[in-house]
């Protein structure tokens, strides 16, 4: 029972690391305790090795390390994953009540909790995993050395830790080309610790979160050592020198390109105007919502072009009507053909039967002149999977009518001061969308997004991943929200501006457009299989050896 304690503990020290409490120097320790019950030598492994030759003896303990993380150690991973993404994303909760959609109270609460346990499920299965994996691996890693595993050299132990940084990996990059994906561990970093987030321009968010794992890996290791009592006092002190060292050299990596020089001209300056419209989920999609919005977001527009910005830029579903009735009946648009300022209108789009979440592009002269689509929709909030299934059954959790269809995941968005990079909401997750833009030519990042409906930790955390996607791209970003937080972020992940949470709040600051390409932007994740290549091909020399 004490294990499972100590794995569940371990769980919800990560969660802590994350916004918006943000305790991320927890994050460089809260993998070791599962990482010592995992790998603490079982007596049940060794009995009777000596009396076997070394195929035989292999292939017995293979079944008995499989049998073993299929039970006991398969549980303790699990209750770690739960214990982390329960925590982080237990702001999923915040749909609860949905009373204001006509959805029963009782009904409402059974749904959200039905919901934040499905993502906590989904996040604890990559740990459980990777915890099956690593006893694969293991296994075929030290074949000769499973008849005593007190007897591992440093190079098994090495090995280990390179498997399980390269399978993490492996894992989060898989997990994050799903439908379902906001937590890598990578972000317990954001957006506090920025000298160690600058390594994101090298591989992107993998390469925090290899960092991560290998740090937790080594004092792991360390542990297991002195618990098996193979080091003196002495040697205990000289080995915690290494995690440290490691620690402190990849601070220093980021610290040197946290202070390269940004080198933005005044010429490639935008001045950005932000809108947070603050409407209530409640009122949104009501009469009373939609003439606040539409009085909220004329005026707003009208005070930031009378301070001449180049660009103004509104939520996600800043005017929740389809274009053209925009553009027919709102004095919105009205208000832009007379003050001549380009803007990116966050509305709806029509696509044969279905609804495009979508940014309208307007230059000047208040023509449409490009246009983003949202390309990662969020299950059963914008779409239901398998819809053809089991539509019948499960009804969307939106008042609108019909279903978001995603956009193409290759379009670019051209503005009048620019090519943009564009994301909607939740796809401030995806790092892939920002790099493929990036590579294509995108100068800067516009995010759009509501974050009304669900607690005020969400917020925080897309604030987190917003900063981790600046500095990967190497540009600058500026982001409006619905009730917060709204922001402009430098490369560097520094925040130039908050807004508070729900409030009305107006802004208007500069951006600079850059052309710059990161070792992330040119080549994407080539670390993760790097490592996986490494990794696989010792375990695979050493066991034919």
């Amino acid at each position: 029972m004490i294990k499972l304690v100590i794995a569940l503990l371990g769980g919800i020290l990560m969660g802590l690391s994350v916004a918006p409490v943000g305790a991320f120097y927890g994050a460089w320790i809260a993998l070791v305790p599962l990482w010592v019950l995992l790998f603490y030598p079982q007596n049940e492994i060794k009995k009777n090795n000596l009396k076997v030759n070394r195929q035989a003896r292999w292939k017995r303990n293979l079944l008995d390390n499989l049998k073993l993380f299929f039970n006991q150690k398969t549980l303790l991973a699990f209750l770690w994953g739960v214990g982390y993404h329960g925590l982080a994303l237990f702001w999923i909760t915040g749909i609860h009540p949905m009373t204001w959609m006509g959805v029963p109270w009782l009904t409402s609460l059974a749904i959200a909790i039905a919901c934040w346990m499905l993502i906590t499920f989904w996040g604890a299965v990559l740990v459980w995993t990777w915890a099956v994996g690593m006893s694969f691996f293991e296994t075929l890693s030290i074949g000769k050395n499973l008849s005593d595993k007190n007897q591992l050299t440093g190079v098994d132990r090495a090995l280990r830790i390179l498997l399980g940084v390269a399978l993490w990996c492996a894992l989060e990059t898989l997990w994050s080309h799903g439908p379902l994906w906001w937590s890598a561990i990578a972000y317990t970093q954001s957006p506090h610790n920025l000298l160690l987030l600058q390594l994101g321009q090298l591989s992107g968010f993998a390469t925090v979160t290899a960092a991560i794992v290998a740090i937790n890996g080594i004092f792991g290791e360390i542990i297991l050592i002195i618990i098996t009592k193979k080091s003196s006092r002495w040697g205990n002190f000289q080995l915690f020198l290494l995690p440290f060292s490691v620690l402190f050299s990849l601070h220093l990596l980021g610290f040197y390109l946290y202070n390269r020089p940004l080198n933005d001209l005044p010429s490639q300056a935008i001045s950005m105007g932000i809108i947070q419209g603050n409407i209530p989920n409640q009122i949104k999609l009501y009469p009373q919502g939609l003439a606040k919005a539409i009085q909220g977001y004329t005026d707003g527009y009208q005070k930031l072009a009378e301070s001449k910005v180049d660009l103004v830029l509104t939520p996600e579903g800043a005017l929740p009507f389809y274009w053209k009735d925009i553009v027919d009946y709102s004095p919105f648009y009205q208000a832009v053909l007379k003050e001549k300022i380009p803007v990116l209108l966050g509305a709806f789009g029509r696509s044969e039967k279905d609804i495009t979440n979508s940014l309208f592009v307007l230059d000047s002269e208040g023509k449409l002149v490009s246009r983003f689509d949202k390309v990662k929709l969020v299950p059963l909030g914008e779409y239901i999977p398998f819809r053809s299934i089991i539509g019948g059954l499960i009804k969307r959790l939106s008042p609108l009518e019909g279903q978001f269809t995603p956009g193409n995941p290759q379009q670019i968005l051209m503005t009048p001061v620019g090519q943009a990079i564009a994301a909607i909401c939740y796809e401030s997750a995806f790092g892939e969308t920002f790099r493929y833009q990036a590579f294509q030519g995108g100068e800067f990042i516009v995010t759009a997004a509501n974050n009304a409906h669900y607690s005020q930790a969400m917020p925080a955390q897309h604030h987190a991943q917003d900063v981790m996607r600046a500095i990967e791209t190497d540009r600058w970003l500026a982001r409006a929200t619905n009730t917060g937080y709204s922001a402009i972020i430098n490369p560097q992940g520094r925040t130039i501006w908050l807004s508070k949470l729900d409030e009305y709040a107006l802004h208007s600051g500069n951006i600079y457009r850059r052309q710059t390409k990161t070792l992330y932007v040119r080549w994407g994740d080539w670390l993760t299989p790097s490592l996986c290549l490494i990794a696989v091909g010792t375990v695979l020399w050493r066991h034919k050896f």
